[in-house]
């Protein structure tokens, strides 16, 4: 069985899987078409909601001249991205859940490690899977699997990373400990959520919008920035301003879903320390002041505001 196939688990009892992807302890089918397992169980009716509004749009697309170099490039012009990458070891076994078409796990699949890229939905999955193979990117693999029952094995993954993903399910905090379980012990955990307090501009932005019957959308820079490009355009918009599932967490919030779950806090991106701190990604803050977060995080309405407010929060479990 390769590196790949010993990551993954039955999503109904965590079994392992057989060589015909059937599950050796309870005996449930799977398949994996196209070289994608599909290891998703039947999920409630919200989110199946949110599986059929990504099928809908897979974002962001691979345009016909792209290169491993360029699809490289741009994701390192995400200073979260650059972090990121500078802090996992070579070596290390990574899973993004919630990877959409697979371009962070392509940016992230260097030297020796191998990236696990996972999705509800599957038609970004394929996108990821045939961009992968197009530029012949072995250490960049995809399942179909739900963060709320995953089909990938517990507590042997080096670096767990989930961003934009658990707003958008029915219980975030139920679904961060299913996420924290796939961890190693020892293991760093990155989660990217919608900031309650940074969030608000958004959010007033979406009622006038609403309100005005989308006249008044323009409002939104983003948006105004995209004219010239329909698909993210239309991509933002509808994630924006129509999605079908949204929650919004202050710093404490997540930080009392580490603590439930045995994962220890290290620091927040951007920084809840007021002037900024050194230090890579995975580097515990110099400290955790609850009344220095909650002013940081109004800060977070400047810095992050314009952009939907989403803040990461990285942990070690312990």
């Amino acid at each position: 069985m390769d590196a790949f196939r010993d990551l993954l688990a039955c999503p109904a009892c965590g079994a392992r899987l057989g060589a015909d992807w059937r599950c050796c302890g309870c005996g449930s089918p799977f398949e994996a078409p196209d070289g994608i397992p599909k290891l998703r169980l039947p999920g409630s009716a919200r989110i199946e909601a949110v599986r059929r509004f990504y099928e809908r749009t897979p974002f962001p697309g691979y345009a016909p001249r792209d290169t491993l170099e360029t699809i490289r490039a741009r994701a390192g012009r995400s200073s979260a991205a650059v972090l990121l990458d500078r802090a996992i070891p070579g070596d290390a076994h990574v899973l993004e859940m919630g990877c959409g078409t697979g371009q962070l796990c392509l940016y992230l699949a260097r030297a020796d490690r191998l990236v696990v890229g996972a999705d509800l939905a599957r038609a970004p999955l394929e996108m990821a899977e045939a961009a992968a193979r197009r530029f012949g990117v072995e250490g960049a693999r995809f399942v179909e699997t739900d963060v709320c029952q995953p089909g990938l094995k517990a507590g042997v993954f080096d670096v767990v990373y989930c961003s934009g993903v658990l707003h958008h399910t029915p219980d975030p905090r139920a679904s961060f400990a299913a996420l924290a379980r796939l961890a190693r012990r020892g293991g760093m955990i990155v989660v990217g959520v919608y900031n309650a307090i940074a969030r608000l501009p958004l959010r007033i932005r979406r009622a006038m919008a609403r309100a005005s019957g989308f006249r008044l959308v323009p409002f939104d820079p983003v948006l105004r920035e995209r004219r010239q490009e329909p698909a993210r355009h239309e991509a933002w918009l509808r994630d924006q301003y129509g999605h079908p599932e949204e929650h919004r967490h202050t710093l404490a919030a997540v930080q009392a879903w580490f603590a439930a779950n045995d994962v220890e806090y290290v620091r927040a991106y951007p920084s809840a320390i007021l002037g900024g701190e050194s230090g890579g990604l995975f580097d515990p803050a110099p400290d955790d002041w609850r009344v220095e977060g909650w002013l940081a995080q109004l800060g977070w309405i400047r810095t992050l505001g314009r952009e939907g407010g989403l803040f990461l929060t990285v942990g070690r479990r312990r």
